[in-house]
């Protein structure tokens, strides 16, 4: 089991902090400085150095410590599940990790239901770019992941397929948006950039600083209904979105893959095990109903 001393060596590890440590386990500033102190004698290694920019950085060693710690924390939880079952009896905690899009359109209607079935379990969502979720998969930060292909060496699954799609508000009918011609005129949200630049081929080079940025998929809707240009948006994304745009394909055609993915997905946590069998009943159910499946072209 995790000792006192190693808790609070994640906490700081996360925060990078002594104060905002401090702040949220609801103990003194000197008593987390203690404890780091007195982990870093136990060890007889030198775990964080100061940084008056950045805060509490993590040595080398203290790098390799914060990794098998985050696999102590994970085996507890699994100690506790394990336990509560042979109980009958759901608890612990779930660590999820996602991608915006997922966050924003998938996992609340899985979390509504699981936290009813599953009062006892705490839940904790992380958020971050594909490349950020996948590396706190790998460093044990969640117990599995939300997010697009590709998954490198992780485990994964596919849940369904999205395409991004162009949306504009014109009374005639456009049969496609090519990216190139049009990228002055285009507007994004920062996750729907950052998707279109990750899956652009890479013989691509299409300049999108000229494009208009703004912060969420909701407010890139509201600037197409005012005519300020056209928006580019994964069509799994517009499906949580009411509008009466109209909605074309673009070019290039960028097809993604989102689904599941873990160190192996079939060794989850017993309730990352229920949780991943409600997501996956959900994906089945929108994709029968046609809610974010791809169209034949």
């Amino acid at each position: 089991m995790l000792t006192h001393n190693l808790r609070i060596f994640l906490k700081v590890a996360d925060f990078c902090s002594i104060t905002e440590t401090a702040n949220a386990l609801y103990i003194s500033q000197p008593a987390v400085s203690k404890a780091i102190q007195s982990l870093e004698k136990e060890l007889k290694l030198k775990l964080f150095y100061r940084d008056k920019k950045n805060g509490m950085i993590l040595t080398e060693a203290g790098n390799k410590i914060l990794l098998l710690a985050r696999q102590m924390e994970e085996l507890e939880n699994r100690i506790y599940q394990t336990a509560f079952k042979e109980n009958n009896f759901i608890g612990g905690k779930l660590r999820i990790a996602s991608v915006p899009i997922t966050t924003t359109v998938l996992l609340p209607k899985v979390l509504h239901r699981f936290k009813e079935t599953y009062p006892y379990v705490a839940v904790e969502i992380k958020e971050g770019s594909p490349v950020a979720v996948k590396k706190m998969v790998e460093e044990h930060i969640a117990d599995f992941a939300l997010s697009y292909a590709p998954f490198g060496n992780l485990d994964s699954e596919i849940l369904f397929k999205d395409e991004m799609v162009a949306i504009l508000a014109s009374n005639k009918t456009v049969e496609s948006i090519d990216l190139v011609n049009n990228a002055e005129n285009l507007i994004f949200c920062r996750a729907g950039l950052e998707t279109v630049i990750k899956q652009l081929p890479s013989e691509k080079k299409i300049d999108f600083s000229r494009s208009l940025l703004v912060q969420n998929a909701e407010t890139v809707v509201r600037m197409v209904e005012e005519k300020n240009g056209i928006e580019i948006i994964s069509k799994f994304t517009l499906s949580s979105i009411s509008h009466r745009l109209q909605i074309c394909p673009i070019t290039p055609t960028l097809d993604m893959q989102i689904g599941l993915i873990a160190n192996d997905l079939n060794d989850l946590t017993p309730v990352a095990q229920e949780f991943t069998r409600m997501l996956r009943e959900l994906c089945n159910k929108l994709i029968g109903y046609n809610v974010f499946k791809n169209e034949t072209r």
